[in-house]
């Protein structure tokens, strides 16, 4: 789609009329005839002028690149709500030309708007806040969809603008209507529970089994414990602990159709419920937080079942009686129904007939021992109805009471077809994963502990794949195409193996094969070549593609391992050191990277005691004007020696204390160091030297950032502007209210904020620009490429057109040369470090340098 934005010309710095005319002039004016040293001058004014235009042109194709590559529909707004641009997905989502919108004020797209919807907006801006509100938009053709939009402002061209982001909330609407369908079609109750038994929702069916439905009153009025008796299903009294949802958040688990009988005394009136209670469990809990009862009324199958009392206590309502006398057996309608058999049942071996064999034996057996021992029997039964159909039944019996020769055994049978088939569906989704329908990390642990435990069967190797860049996808294009890549990538791998492996998903973009290696033992090899073929085409999602590869680990039992646990980890380490050399391929569990290992789990052990024992250290790289070499600052790094491991490098050990949460502890002593030399060196006269200190997210997660730095600062008297904090680019993509308010309070304090390492990972350039931060830190990774390599160049020069565009500075990190130095310079980059310059230097030989 070929369009011009109105950020093109600030983008370009010109306006293109003025250099066409200016272009034209020039052409002119070489033309005609001047002396050598005129012609030369108007030669390299027009050059410098053909160059300008280019650069014009390539800020107006990154714009329109940027612009159209974001997925949901934006619009830039004027300060009145006039639209005057639309990226391709607007477009696509309004379906509308382009030019019918811009130009036309915002209530082209939202008819439903009020005359002062803009006030709402600015004002929510003018606190440096976005606004988000969810509206209804409408197409072209009328339709309309609803939309969350986040709106937030920034100047084009000294005047006040809005970007507006629209994200379609139609496929979340459809999902609650169908949930709200679902529970007011039912004809069974639903209550969902809080732990206090407070209700949160019911439906209507619950209203009408509980006799709310038409008089007024509340649910949660009626359900006052202090009104009901509650017994079970034999009369028993049960407690305010026994109630099923209270069994239910006390075990974590779910109680299946229990029957309970609820005397309401207000109103006299007895209830019989059959109740399964199902616990919900938040996200990262152990223990329930609700409890949804599901319940059906049976009390008028209580009354019909009166050929016996116990009938009345069992919430079914078949009944049996055997006459052993008279061989003769009698069965109420309902028990002739649930066993489902054309002819009338007259013996109880014409039962039998129509039962499994093995559960024949079982009620054989039950039947002798209620005879003899005068006790009663449960059992569960499956057998086959007349029309072929399956049947499971719960059969209770005992010798009428009475009876000295137990000539008559009577009891009810219970129709619990429909309770086996839920737990066989229930059990078939426990071990299935419910995204990708392949089995779960449970199922696989289980399947692979049998294999192990057999010794025909134990030489099993373990093939644990991890996907590369899926959390690139996932965080740019949301988990609805994270969702699509697994179910993609779960296809691909159960093609490549076909049946020569068993496929499970272990956890987020985690999958396990399992396959026998006692007739192929290079069978996990030849397997893994085949996933990662698989992998070889990109994925596509709509318009784009991406490359996601797979890295596996190998581990072979019983050579690496007799338990699942064991040899999954081993394949585990496999994985993780295919990812960190090459990624996109395989490697095999050896006892070397058993050693690495073991040379890792020491590491995490001496970085836990390396603070208390005094073993850090902290040196000071120069950040210098990269124009006249003066030192104008300073970034503290750490450095580790330790007795037994000697100097390790930094890359090897804040990786483990990141894992451990070391790096918390680690990082405040760092903070704290940094501050306690800057006092230093100004007691020693040296004025106020700015001292860059690194940031783990950790420590943005963990305790108040803002006041340890507010304390280290006070403690030794330094202002904030002492201080400059560098965060990696995780915090763009973690939008909390706290991440803002912490950067916020920050700033407040003088306090100088900058991204670490940008472009590493995913840049999330919508919540860049939200953050309150200075700069951004030029990765190395970049730098060392420049300005041989095109595509280092071109990031770098993307880097810094953000920067610019946002107002933020910029630091370039690892300069090495004096060709980088002259390149960033051109860049516009003013400030830098590296070996260029200085390595990292003690504090007094940093001060030598200073001076």
């Amino acid at each position: 789609m070929s369009r011009r934005g109105p950020c093109d010309d600030l983008a370009a710095g010109g306006h293109p009329a003025t250099q066409s005319d200016a272009l034209a002039a020039l052409d002119h004016a070489l033309s005609q005839p001047h002396r050598a040293e005129q012609h030369a001058l108007l030669q390299q004014a027009r050059q410098a002028l053909d160059e300008a235009m280019q650069q014009r042109h390539d800020a107006e194709q990154r714009y329109a690149a940027l612009f159209d590559a974001v997925p949901d529909p934006v619009s830039i707004l004027s300060s009145a709500g006039v639209v005057m641009d639309l990226n391709r997905a607007g477009v696509r989502a309004y379906g509308r030309p382009r030019e019918a919108i811009v130009g036309q004020p915002i209530e082209l797209l939202n008819p439903d708007l009020p005359s002062d919807h803009l006030e709402p907006v600015w004002a929510a801006l003018q606190r440096g806040d976005t606004y988000v509100i969810e509206v209804t938009n409408m197409r072209g053709d009328g339709s309309r969809f609803p939309v969350e939009v986040h709106s937030a402002g920034f100047e084009l061209q000294g005047e006040p603008c809005i970007v507006a982001v629209a994200r379609d909330l139609s496929g979340r609407w459809q999902a609650e209507s169908r949930y709200r369908l679902l529970m007011e079609s039912i004809d069974k109750g639903v209550i969902l529970f809080d732990r206090a038994l407070h209700v949160v929702s019911a439906n209507p069916a619950a209203h009408r089994i509980l006799g709310t439905a038409g008089t007024g009153s509340s649910l949660q009025t009626l359900l006052d414990p202090h009104d009901w008796i509650v017994v079970d299903e034999h009369g028993h009294l049960l407690g305010h602990d026994q109630w099923p949802a209270n069994r239910c958040f006390q075990a974590g688990r779910v109680i299946r159709s229990t029957i309970v009988g609820l005397y309401h005394r207000p109103r006299g009136r007895m209830l019989w419920l059959s109740i399964t209670n199902v616990p919900v469990f938040g996200n990262g809990r152990d223990h329930a937080d609700h409890v949804f009862a599901m319940f059906s009324d049976i009390t008028e199958l209580k009354r019909n079942n009166a050929l016996f009392d116990r009938a009345q206590s069992l919430a079914h309502i078949g009944g049996w009686e055997w006459d052993r006398g008279l061989a003769r057996l009698y069965l109420t309608d309902e028990a002739r129904r649930i066993l489902g058999q054309e002819l009338p049942l007259d013996d109880m071996p014409e039962l039998m007939e129509c039962l499994r064999s093995d559960d024949r034996l079982a009620l054989q057996q039950a039947l002798a021992a209620s005879v003899e021992a005068r006790s009663s029997f449960t059992l569960e039964l499956r057998g086959q109805r007349a029309d072929g159909h399956t049947f499971w039944v719960r059969m209770i019996g005992e010798v009428s009471e009475g009876d000295v020769d137990a000539a008559r055994i009577a009891g009810t049978v219970q129709d619990i077809t429909e309770r086996k088939q839920a737990e066989e569906t229930l059990r078939i989704q426990a071990r299935t994963d419910p995204l990708t329908g392949i089995m779960n990390r449970d199922a696989v642990l289980s399947d692979l502990g049998v294999r192990l435990s057999n010794p025909t069967h134990c030489k099993v190797a373990v093939l644990y794949i991890d996907l590369d860049r899926f959390k690139t996808v996932n965080d740019l294009l949301g988990h609805s195409a994270g969702d699509e890549l697994l179910m993609e990538a779960t296809r691909r791998i159960a093609h490549a193996i076909g049946t020569e492996g068993l496929l499970a998903r272990f956890g987020g973009d985690e999958f396990l094969v399992i396959c026998d290696t006692r007739d192929q033992p290079d069978q996990p090899e030849r397997l893994a070549e085949r996933i990662t073929a698989a992998f070889e085409p990109a994925f596509v999602f709509g318009n784009d593609e991406f490359v996601v590869t797979a890295s596996i680990g190998i581990a072979c039992a019983p050579r690496d391992g007799v338990r699942p646990q064991q040899l999954i980890q081993n394949a585990d380490t496999a994985m993780y050191d295919c990812k960190r050399r090459s990624r996109n391929g395989w490697q095999v569990f050896s006892p070397e990277l058993a050693q690495a290992q073991h040379d890792r789990l020491q590491i995490e052990s001496r970085l836990h005691r390396a603070l208390e024992a005094d073993e850090f250290r902290l040196v000071y790289q120069p950040q210098v004007n990269l124009r006249t070499g003066e030192v104008i600052a300073a970034e503290a790094l750490i450095r580790w020696q330790n007795e037994q491991l000697g100097e390790m490098r930094p890359d090897l050990f804040i990786a483990h204390a990141e894992s451990t949460g070391d790096i918390v502890r680690i990082g405040q002593w760092a903070l704290r160091e940094a501050c306690r030399q800057v006092r230093q060196w100004q007691d020693e006269g040296l004025g106020l030297v700015r001292v860059a200190v690194n940031v783990s997210y950790r420590q943005f997660t963990g305790d108040d950032l803002a006041l340890k730095v507010r304390q280290a600062l006070d403690e030794f008297h330094l202002p904030g502007t002492a201080l400059e904090l560098e965060f990696t680019e995780r915090v763009l993509i973690e939008d909390a209210p706290d991440t803002l308010r912490t950067f916020a309070r920050l700033r407040e304090m003088g306090v100088m904020l900058a991204i670490d390492d940008f472009g590493e990972g995913y840049s999330a350039l919508n919540y860049l620009r939200r953050l309150p931060i200075h700069g951004l830190k030029l990765s190395q990774l970049f730098v060392e490429g420049v300005p041989g390599d095109r595509s280092d160049m071109a990031v770098c020069e993307a880097i810094c057109g953000i920067a610019r565009s946002l107002g933020l500075g910029v630091v370039a990190e690892g300069i090495e040369s004096e060709a980088q130095r002259r390149y960033l310079m051109g860049l516009g980059v003013n400030v830098g470090q590296g070996f260029l310059f200085a390595p990292g230097l003690t504090p007094e030989e940093f001060v030598r340098k200073l001076k």
